[in-house]
């Protein structure tokens, strides 16, 4: 089953709960977690995750686009982070495998993150170990951007990975996605879709998240 997960970087920060709530009926809830350092966006930080924890019970799938994320692990988990996904381009071999053992100690589910840039086979020395693998479908650091179809052959790629190598492994496609790039991406094996503008900006984002899943 394709899981949808609304990403908050599009909702209304004034009143959050209240968005939060707007996409109840989506299956994750995505949230965008920026440094201005790994991108030169900033966003939210520990106290949000921490206050989106009390206000729902919906998977809370934390995308650290931040530099050296081991140092951040620990308060994200404890923030009440379900899924932590750090990108590999964020810091060198030893410091992914230690941000991973983080999670590991911490019993939060783990996940990996390319850049449009960084070539499938990056994820090989870690997808027997992780429970998701995001790929960026457009630069990350802002939301509204043009998906970016020569992905498409990477996201295929990872699939097939996936398939050999770790078959209860998420595939999540982030960037982009909206009624026509969902069915693309979907195609080329991925089954958790970040979508922001496409559920936020839509007038009924309950029927958004429905024809996002193809239903």
């Amino acid at each position: 089953m394709t899981l949808i997960a609304p990403s908050i970087l599009s909702a209304d920060f004034a009143d959050l709960g209240r968005e939060v709530q707007r996409v109840s009926s989506a299956d994750w809830l995505h949230v965008d977690v920026m440094d201005g350092m790994f991108v030169s966006n900033i966003s939210i930080g520990v106290p949000v995750v921490k206050s989106l924890r009390k206000a729902t019970d919906m998977f809370l799938d934390v995308h650290l686009m931040i530099e050296k994320p081991v140092r951040y692990i620990d308060a994200f988990a404890d923030a009440g982070a379900d899924l932590l996904s750090i990108h590999l381009e964020a810091d060198m071999p030893p410091g992914i495998r230690a941000a991973l053992d983080a999670m590991d100690k911490k019993g939060v589910k783990k996940g990996i993150v390319l850049r449009p840039i960084t070539a499938a086979e990056a994820v090989l020395p870690y997808v027997k170990d992780v429970d998701l693998i995001l790929v960026m479908t457009v630069e990350p650091g802002f939301g509204g951007q043009k998906f970016m179809t020569d992905q498409l052959p990477k996201i295929q790629k990872i699939r097939q990975y996936i398939q050999e190598l770790n078959p209860d492994c998420r595939l999540e496609v982030d960037g982009g996605v909206d009624p026509k790039t969902a069915p693309l991406v979907v195609e080329a094996g991925a089954d958790v879709l970040v979508a922001g503008s496409a559920v936020y900006g839509a007038k009924d984002p309950a029927e958004a998240i429905r024809i996002l899943r193809g239903q």
